[in-house]
């Protein structure tokens, strides 16, 4: 059976699939009930999920966690967490708890501003460009105000319009680069729209401007897209307390942890290869948050470590100190976040996790999802300069191999109680398997 196939997009969900399991599984009959008990019994409840993509055949299920205890500001927050990686939900919740009685967590958000660019080619008389960009500034903002006035009426908008020139890289290639306020919206429909208006009053405008020769006249948009990367959409978390209120492990003085501790985090700042990983934690937390929130998880990662590399060498996000005795650890991290529009008012469970929250604004969240971050990422460092990182996470693993082995209910107190004081493999688990089965 050939396995292309032409007008798929316009197949029943049922119809879609069909063909899927009668052209790609050997088992078909398996096949469909596997995806069909991941339906939702409601009907109009699963419409709705249906409805977010294009050719849904079933729904993908993530687990959704609590990290409780989140001291952030003075206020307490259960942090909701939708991830499939084990000890991630238990690691926040741990540094939540260790925060919580010294003093919890501060986050100050810094500046929210969001980037758009309209990239064209220009050949000719750059002074001329400049003189025409200087008329048309103001014409690009009117001209984008019956896109732009509910968001003005919330306090929000155009912030600036750029004309730049980026002959040094392409020869004739220059952008509209524009800022803007969405407010709490994460606002990329409201930017481009704004853009691809830009873009439009510009073509226009550059016919009619009297300076231009027939060939200058000629502009030729590219593209009209909103940047994800916004260093300027910035918030700050961090927590500090006096060194020896670091100690928790009886192996280890707190002076002596905290210093590991700092020299981690200035491993992970000069070391790529380490930073990648010491980040991907940081993201672990973060993801989580955003994706329980309905935000835009890839949009986050691309800027966040296009941020990590903003001076040429990938390198950490968090930062410690200690100084006069004083323990200290932070991050600043661009997030461009959203808490209306979009999946926020759409996902049941993600209005369930906002209203978890407090019903935040967006700058709110932006605080919330960073502490997550530092939280993780604290963890993280705790367990590799003490036990290590292995000890922990085994642990937590323990019930995914026990599942791979379809371990039962009886098998899994007997095998959860011995693994408390061995130490858990992948082996190791298999060997206690088979000895209890025999």
């Amino acid at each position: 059976m050939t396995k292309t196939i032409t007008g798929f997009s316009k197949l029943s969900k049922s119809e879609k699939i069909d063909w899927l399991v009668n052209t790609y599984f050997t088992d078909s009959t398996s096949a469909k009930t596997l995806l069909k008990q991941y339906w939702n019994a409601d009907e109009k409840l699963q419409q709705l999920h249906d409805e977010f993509i294009e050719n849904t055949i079933t729904n993908y299920y993530l687990p959704l966690g609590v990290a409780p205890n989140f001291l952030i500001n003075n206020k307490v927050y259960a942090i909701p967490m939708a991830i499939e990686e084990s000890s991630v939900v238990a690691a926040a919740s741990k540094a939540a708890k260790f925060w919580y009685d010294r003093g919890g967590f501060k986050t100050t958000v810094l500046s929210t501003q969001k980037i758009g660019q309209v990239h064209f080619m220009y050949h000719g008389d750059t002074d001329k460009l400049e003189q025409f960009f200087v008329a048309l500034k103001p014409k690009l903002i009117v001209e984008a105000k019956p896109i732009t006035q509910n968001m003005e009426k919330r306090g929000g908008g155009i912030l600036d319009i750029e004309l730049r020139d980026k002959t040094k890289d392409i020869e004739g290639y220059f952008q509209l680069h524009a800022t803007f306020e969405t407010l709490d919206a994460m606002g990329a429909n409201f930017i481009n729209s704004c853009l691809e208006q830009f873009a439009k009053t510009l073509k226009a405008e550059a016919q009619a401007f009297s300076l231009f020769s027939s060939e200058e006249k000629d502009i030729q948009v590219i593209m009209s897209i909103l940047s994800n990367y916004v260093p300027n959409c910035l918030v700050r978390a961090e927590v500090s307390c006096k060194v020896e209120e670091l100690t928790e492990n009886d192996n280890i003085s707190a002076q002596e942890f905290a210093e590991k501790f700092l020299q981690a985090v200035n491993i992970a700042e000069v070391e790529p290869f380490r930073a990648v990983t010491h980040n991907k934690g940081i993201m672990n937390g973060i993801d989580a948050v955003v994706l329980a929130t309905g935000n835009d998880f890839r949009a986050v990662e691309a800027g966040v470590h296009a941020y990590a590399s903003r001076n040429g060498q990938y390198t950490s996000l968090t930062h410690a100190t200690i100084e006069d005795g004083q323990f200290k650890f932070w991050m600043e991290i661009p997030l461009a976040l959203g808490t209306v529009g979009g999946l926020t008012k759409l996902h049941p469970l993600v209005k369930l996790a906002l209203e978890l929250l407090g019903e935040p604004s967006a700058k709110e969240l932006m605080q919330i999802v960073a502490v997550a971050g530092l939280a993780q990422n604290f963890a993280a460092l705790r367990s590799l300069t003490t036990t290590g990182i292995q000890e922990g996470h085994m642990k937590m693993h323990l019930m995914n191999i026990l599942n791979q082995f379809e371990a039962s209910s009886e098998e899994k107190v007997k095998l959860v109680e011995h693994f408390k004081s061995n130490t858990v493999t992948h082996s190791a688990v298999v060997a206690e398997i088979e000895k209890l089965r025999r």
